[in-house]
């Protein structure tokens, strides 16, 4: 089979996309999904999407992790799928598409940067003194002193195969706060490695680490940039009106035979 491709990053977060509302791409394997996003072997990417059609929205997205398995939402992901949909002919100002966690809205700003709309949350779990709250996907949150000197592959490792949260998998986030907002580094399951980026991970960390209710924007510093979290704090347990604000970047596209 050959597969025409794009490949796009929002933060260092990088995806392999495909234009599958033709159907064409229908009956890709978990094992070919997975050697398309090998960095040695296939094109390389955190995961995979795909832009299909979809009654009633402007496009369904679609996910896989780069173990080859159908995933949960990603919030990186929905923005640079966004862009690739643009970029593809579906030109708004404007979008809304289903995503595996339910409807998005989506915006391109005038200065390029895409803010996606979330789901709202309801629900923080306390851990000690971490917290566990479901972004669109599962996340973990560990509060750290210093960040860049975190083990986050082998301590989020640890965590995301504990047996509380082994069968299902979750991703760790490990938190610094800052003057100016927080800092993060993800281990993100799926991937089973440290990524540069996670939009649903920004996202979670930001709300777990506001401290004050009403309407507030949170600056979130990851190793691949910066993104910005928008958000109404009704209460420590409820949060809407929930935006990831960041860039999504076209990287390069090409052809590959499978």
């Amino acid at each position: 089979m050959k597969i025409k491709f794009s490949k796009y990053h929002g933060t260092g977060n990088d995806f392999i996309i495909l234009d599958n509302r033709n159907g064409k791409y229908n009956n890709l394997s978990v094992q070919q999904v997975h050697f398309l996003c090998d960095r040695r072997y296939g094109i390389g990417g955190d995961g995979l999407m795909m832009l299909e059609d979809a009654d009633g929205f402007d496009f369904k997205m679609r996910y896989y992790n780069a173990d080859g398995k159908e995933g949960s939402m990603c919030g990186n992901g929905g923005r640079c799928l966004v862009q690739f949909a643009k970029d593809s002919g579906i030109e708004k100002s404007s979008y809304h598409f289903i995503a595996t966690d339910g409807p998005h809205d989506a915006i391109i700003q005038d200065n390029g940067l895409i803010k996606l709309k979330m789901q709202d949350v309801s629900g923080i779990e306390e851990s000690g003194k971490n917290k566990i709250l479901n972004t669109g996907s599962p996340h973990f949150i560990q509060y750290v002193e210093n960040v860049s000197d975190t083990d986050v592959f082998n301590i989020g490792r640890s965590i995301r195969y504990n047996e509380v949260f082994k069968s299902s998998g979750i991703n760790v986030n490990f938190v610094e706060k800052t003057n100016d907002g927080i800092r993060l580094r993800t281990y993100e399951r799926g991937v089973e490695d440290e990524t540069l980026s996670c939009g649903t991970g920004a996202t979670a960390a930001a709300l777990a680490s506001s401290e004050k209710d009403g309407h507030q924007i949170m600056n979130v510093k990851v190793q691949g940039g910066s993104l910005q979290i928008e958000f109404d704090r009704i209460s420590d347990q409820e949060f809407k009106n929930v935006w990831l604000i960041g860039p999504a970047e076209f990287v390069f596209s090409g052809n590959i035979s499978i």
